[in-house]
């Protein structure tokens, strides 16, 4: 049974260097690796119809399409199947139980603040690690914004 979890911080920095502080690189590589050390993201580009795999750092995942992407402001990823030793696989029973989730992240801005929400559709036996790692990926996020 997939579940939706939604996290959320207020960051005092511009839209532009909340959206860097996600999705340039070694950005990425230092908040997902909260999840998981050494994890990192392939794809040939960031438009909207693009296909993007998630993998930890021995090659093991998720494959997804982006799609919408609105930069500076929101982004949405539907989980397409598993990845193993940077191949996509086939779909089979287990993945189809979360093959179609989505994960969302949108920019909202405030009065002295931006507030990033992320929105993931989650197994039931990935709640509890979803629940206690993303809010240290916020974390790192907010922190990555300070560096810039």
């Amino acid at each position: 049974m997939i579940n939706r979890l939604e996290f959320s911080i207020n960051i005092k920095a511009k839209k532009t260097t909340i959206w860097k502080a996600l999705w340039d690189e070694n950005n990425y590589r230092n908040w997902a690796g909260t999840f998981a050390e050494g994890s990192h993201y392939v794809t040939d580009d960031w438009n909207q119809g693009s296909k993007v795999m998630f993998l930890g750092p021995d090659g093991n995942g998720i494959f997804s399409s982006i799609e919408t992407h609105i930069p500076n402001k929101f982004i949405q990823f539907k989980h397409l199947g598993s990845v193993v030793k940077g191949k996509e696989q086939p779909l089979t029973d287990e993945t189809r139980k979360w093959s179609g989730a989505t994960e969302n992240y949108s920019l909202y801005e405030g009065t002295d603040s931006i507030t990033l929400v992320i929105q993931i559709d989650v197994l039931k036996e990935h709640l509890e690690f979803m629940t206690a790692k993303l809010p240290k990926a916020l974390k790192r996020i907010k922190d990555n914004c300070r560096e810039q």
